[in-house]
């Protein structure tokens, strides 16, 4: 599995509830620029419509070698999911006010894959909270290697 890109923001913005994987409808010279690693899911998001899941707002840049046929760079593309899951997902981002956010794209067994993940928007003492928890952290890291180091 080789990650293509990541979308760091998703983990300081939200809280993650759970995590799926889907396809990704490609056409045309997409999936060659996708392997340069030429794409941006920074700002892409998921919706339903029609019981069909489109990722909305991802940027692929054009083929550097593609003629006339090159593809639209931020169009809606198509994501493959089983239907009822597509449901169940429907009804909890109504129901619950959620978000479908992708986290990251890869290749795996030289198909291109998304990783969503449905979150809940975080508030500011919540982002506040998990930046003191994450120095919290980083400090006792850094007390317990000097520690390691004097007792060597």
């Amino acid at each position: 599995m080789k990650v293509m890109a990541t979308n760091k923001k998703v983990a300081h913005e939200y809280i993650i509830l759970d995590r799926y994987e889907c396809g990704i409808v490609l056409t045309g010279t997409e999936i060659k620029s996708i392997r340069l690693g030429k794409l941006a899911i920074n700002d892409s998001y998921a919706k339903v419509k029609n019981f069909e899941l489109f990722l909305i707002n991802m940027h692929i840049s054009k083929y550097a070698y593609g003629n006339i046929f090159n593809h639209e760079e931020k169009r809606d593309r198509k994501l493959l999911m089983e239907k009822r899951e597509i449901i169940k997902l429907s009804q909890r981002l109504k129901i619950e006010g959620l978000t479908l956010v992708p986290t990251r794209i890869y290749l795996k067994e030289s198909l291109c894959k998304v990783e969503l993940a449905l979150c809940k928007g975080k508030k500011v003492y919540d982002k506040r909270e998990t930046e003191k928890e994450n120095a919290d952290k980083r400090q006792i890291e850094k007390t317990l290697k000097t520690i390691r180091q004097q007792d060597n």
